[in-house]
């Protein structure tokens, strides 16, 4: 416990880190429903696409932005995303 104090009492020292791991848990589940229905996904790049985009409507929601205006803002070249990355 000694050599790993630090990164285990990182939510005590830093309100941004949260106290457990529920919400990467919380991310992965609907893949894995996905894929508990239908078995597996066709092909790889299949699976590519379907996590792209739900890790930009994951990543939209956590940001507290629309998803809607999100996805016309990407087609339309401006999505918070690309302002984000630009910083």
């Amino acid at each position: 416990m000694q050599k790993y104090k630090d990164p285990v009492l990182a939510f005590a020292f830093n309100s941004e880190v949260p106290f457990t791991n529920n919400q990467a848990e919380r991310d992965i589940r609907p893949v894995k429903v996905k894929q508990k229905i239908s078995s597996s996904f066709r092909t790889i790049n299949g699976a590519n696409h379907y996590a792209r985009k739900a890790g930009f409507i994951s990543t939209t929601r956590k940001n507290q932005q629309n998803v809607f205006n999100e996805l016309c803002n990407v087609f339309n070249g401006s999505s918070f995303l690309t302002l984000l990355q630009a910083k």
